[in-house]
């Protein structure tokens, strides 16, 4: 049973989660401050549900601690509804997703779901990434689709390896730009980055102009969604 310490000050959303991911077979652990987590945190969780605005701290807070620590626990902020500022800040500070209130419990679970899963990956897995009918093999440095190599550029491959490793997450523009800087110096700005999406999305869409796999999340970045064919 994988324990999930969550971080919230709502004692009505509280009660709520808990009892829905305790259906879900999560171990739920509550904290209502950051002081509170913070003591907490000396045991040990598989996933950390982080309120953003708590009456002593934030979510921010206690995510620095946790990655300062080097640790790769998954952490999941809960943000509020439209509140883009706090999404970005929660991602580029070492956040894995966010679920912006009032949210479905389906939705969060499924979240939760595949953060575990990724977390604890098998060696074997972990030389593979697997999306649908696309493959990529990290030890060849190659993407297959439907058994066929893809043709890629070396951006185009890291930034695909990108998406696909935060599948059904949201990537900032801003995560992808230090993801594409390599060590000889050569760097992509901003505009760049827009002619790779299209030309990435031109190679694994069926229809690029009505993507369904690499899509924009309006103000914030982009998703890569698993579409099985």
């Amino acid at each position: 049973m994988s324990r999930i310490l969550l971080l919230e000050d709502d004692a009505a959303l509280v009660d709520g989660l808990r009892y829905a991911l305790s259906k879900n077979g999560y171990e739920i652990e509550v904290a209502g401050s950051v002081r509170e987590a913070k003591e907490r945190l000396k045991e040990k969780f598989d996933l950390l549900l982080l309120d953003v605005a708590l009456p002593d701290g934030t979510g921010y807070e206690i995510c620095r601690e946790v990655r300062g620590k080097d640790s790769r626990i998954p952490i999941i902020f809960l943000t509020a509804a439209d509140d883009e500022m706090s999404i970005v800040r929660g991602l580029d500070g070492g956040g894995d997703d966010y679920v912006t209130k009032p949210f479905r419990l389906g939705e969060l679970c499924s979240r939760i779901h595949a953060l575990l899963r990724r977390a604890g990956l098998s060696g074997e897995e972990r030389n593979q990434l697997r999306s649908g009918e696309i493959t990529i093999e990290l030890e060849k440095g190659r993407v297959l689709r439907s058994g066929g190599i893809l043709e890629l550029t070396g951006a185009e491959y890291r930034l695909l390896c990108l998406l696909i490793r935060n599948e059904g997450i949201v990537v900032t523009r801003n995560m992808i730009l230090e993801a594409l800087w390599d060590n000889g110096g050569n760097f992509v700005d901003d505009n760049t980055l827009s002619v790779y999406i299209r030309r990435l999305r031109e190679k694994v869409e069926k229809d690029p102009s009505r993507p369904e796999r690499l899509v924009t999340v309006r103000g914030l970045g982009y998703r890569w969604n698993e579409v099985k064919m």
